[in-house]
């Protein structure tokens, strides 16, 4: 084996032509996306000045993403994946379009607005495995701990930039907005209809439910996949701050939207920080521990948050909690997929993009119901403390995982 396929560096992973192209069809792709969600919140409360409503869309993309999940995991492994994507980023589009045409003919409602966020919903429970599960087919095995690093970079400056980006088209009018979203989308999906890569299709099987729950089956005994993946569903679960963040702008920190503005993107930054940083420095040693301890520093970020009266120090200590959990994400992903066969990838991704969706959406009523009762100081730092004490517990439950030196198979 040469050096240079020994120790790839970044360079080397900006040649890898295939992945680029994904790279770059999804981040059109996610800042598209967050554009449009951004339109539609913001135009279903023009429309009837409901919060109930807001909370609504929300929930009409989660039904259906969770209800398809492990439907689209046996599609993934099925099908080309590449178009999977292309035509998830197209439907996405179509639903833009649609919008764009009912704002310049007054036909928008807020049934509308509801019906296409079933459908969003329903398209990214194929769009998230798929995605998930492309990558390690466009690079080297020793090059994916930096293309998932280099991936989130790309995610974490869409998520910065789309709603950025949508706000300043929103000056024009909200038409304009899904007209953009409408341009990237198809560039996107443009990018992706000409992916190539080595491609054998699965043979084909009749959907049953073992087929189904093949993922959940694989996960459940693969100890190393299920301790990571079970990790950041309880991190996520008690750690998160993001539902109380406007309660600790206004009451607690005493600062206006502007605060809470820059209290929201503060994570964000700190993840497309330390996601630069692993692009440049994969981490190659102690990789389980490392995650463990990622965990663990974004339990004590909430604590340290959480007694903060300072928004400095506030806003520090979630840029560094947006840090630890990119660590988190960077190794958990590379993990999931270099520990799964090819053919598993799609449903393995599935169940792996359940527990993200479902943790995010419990999250946030944890932390409401917890608010309730505790007030939202005791509600964070009671989840900041949880997220320690399980990064502690995985310490003991998964040994095989909190061992683990390097990440990739042909070296453990």
């Amino acid at each position: 084996m040469s050096a240079r396929a020994a120790s790839p560096n970044f360079s080397d992973l900006t040649r890898e032509r295939p992945f680029m192209r994904l790279w770059t069809a999804r981040l059109f792709g996610s800042a598209a996306a967050q554009m449009q969600l951004v339109a539609i919140g913001w135009h279903m409360y023009e429309l009837t000045g409901s919060a109930w409503d807001l909370g609504l869309v929300g929930l009409y993309q989660f039904v259906p993403a969770l209800l398809l999940a492990l439907l689209a995991g046996h599609v993934v492994d099925r099908h080309h994946r590449g178009r999977i994507v292309s035509a998830c980023l197209a439907v996405q589009g179509v639903v833009a379009l649609v919008l764009l045409g009912a704002v310049y003919t007054q036909q928008d409602s807020r049934g509308l607005l509801l019906g296409l966020s079933l459908v969003l919903g329903a398209v990214r429970a194929f769009q998230m495995p798929a995605q998930q599960a492309l990558t390690p087919l466009l690079v080297p095995p020793l090059m994916l701990p930096r293309a998932m690093a280099f991936s989130s970079a790309g995610m974490q400056g869409a998520i910065i930039g789309g709603p950025a980006l949508g706000g300043l088209l929103f000056v024009a009018g909200t038409g304009v907005v899904y007209g953009a979203s409408l341009l990237f989308f198809a560039v996107g999906s443009v990018l992706l209809a000409r992916l190539r890569y080595d491609h054998a299709p699965a043979p084909r099987e009749p959907v049953t439910l073992a087929t189904v729950l093949a993922g959940v089956n694989f996960i459940w005994n693969r100890k190393p996949v299920l301790g990571a993946v079970s990790l950041d569903l309880f991190a996520v679960l008690l750690g998160g701050a993001v539902a109380l963040l406007p309660i600790f702008a206004k009451d607690i920190l005493h600062t206006g939207p502007w605060g809470l503005g820059l209290l929201r993107s503060a994570p964000a930054v700190g993840a497309l920080a330390m996601s630069i940083m692993l692009t440049r420095r994969p981490i190659e040693r102690h990789v389980g521990r490392t995650l463990l301890m990622a965990v663990a520093a974004f339990g004590l970020c909430m604590i340290v948050f959480g007694f903060s009266r300072s928004f400095l120090v506030s806003l520090i200590a979630l840029a560094v909690s947006g840090g630890a959990d990119m660590v988190n994400v960077v190794i958990r992903q590379t993990l999931v997929q270099l520990e799964t066969p090819d053919a598993m990838r799609g449903r393995v991704s599935a169940v792996n993009s359940i527990f993200i969706g479902a943790s995010n959406q419990l999250g946030e009523f944890e932390s409401g119901a917890t608010a309730a009762l505790l007030g939202p100081v005791g509600s964070v730092v009671t989840g900041g403390v949880g997220t320690v004490l399980v990064a502690l517990a995985w310490f003991r439950l998964f040994p095989s995982l909190a061992q683990r030196d390097r990440i990739t198979r042909s070296e453990v």
